[in-house]
């Protein structure tokens, strides 16, 4: 193994140019990748957005009518499921809402994003 020194100076540019190319990646990465349909949401977004209520989504649970996860107590949901809710008439909303909660949850994950790249 051969060991290669450099200056500190030299070193922290070579960092710097580093994070700056992992940060780009991360920004770019998953805005053209993600199939919208593969996205979870949650029930509190599920609810706001579609303009239904909690006991509503609980129902649809109860009876086995939409698909779910749990994860540490939350409800989340794909959106492709969603949607097939809408189409079969098992929720009452408007296409419009349904596109609010995609875009607002692409919103809110890519604020998350910019979090984690500041920390």
């Amino acid at each position: 193994m051969d060991v290669i020194t450099i200056e500190s100076q030299a070193y922290k540019e070579l960092v710097t140019k580093i994070n700056a190319i992992a940060k780009f990646v991360i920004d770019h990465q998953e805005d053209d990748t993600i199939n919208p349909d593969e996205m979870w949401v949650d029930g509190y977004e599920v609810c706001t957005f579609l303009k239904i209520s909690e006991r509503t989504l609980q129902r649809l649970r109860s009876n086995r009518i939409i698909s779910y996860s749990i994860i540490s107590g939350k409800s989340y949901y794909t959106i492709a499921e969603i949607k097939r809710m809408l189409s079969e008439k098992k929720i009452r909303s408007t296409d419009e809402c349904m596109n609010d909660l995609i875009s607002n949850h692409k919103l809110h994950a890519q604020q998350r994003r910019n979090l984690k790249t500041n920390e």
